[in-house]
């Protein structure tokens, strides 16, 4: 059952990335981009502690698991440059104050 659970979440963590990267792409404003940025970063990095969790469910030592957390890692790589990317004058002040540019307070 916990096992069943695990590749649930792990499968709505993998659909989340793609989806919120294309949410950040057709958006033009730094909050919005950073936003989806914070979700992408959130879903992968719990993708990448089910992936090491799996090693518990079972006996067989199966190379998935450490390939999916590789793939994470140099997708962090290009992540780190894609949110360098962002443009952080195209905003609009973000009033919780999380997504703001740096410098930018909430009013």
């Amino acid at each position: 059952m916990f096992l069943e659970a695990t590749k649930g979440f792990m499968m709505e963590n993998a659909f989340i990335i793609p989806a919120k990267i294309a949410g950040a792409e057709g958006v033009g404003l730094y909050d919005l981009k950073m936003e989806n940025a914070a979700i992408i970063r959130k879903a992968a990095r719990e993708l990448y502690v089910q992936a090491g969790s799996l090693k518990h469910f079972s006996e067989e030592q199966h190379d998935y698991p450490n390939l999916l957390r590789f793939a994470i890692d140099e997708f962090k790589v290009l992540f780190v440059q894609w949110v360098k990317g962002f443009d952080v004058w195209e905003y609009i002040v973000d009033d919780w104050g999380l997504f703001n540019p740096p410098g930018v307070e909430p009013e």
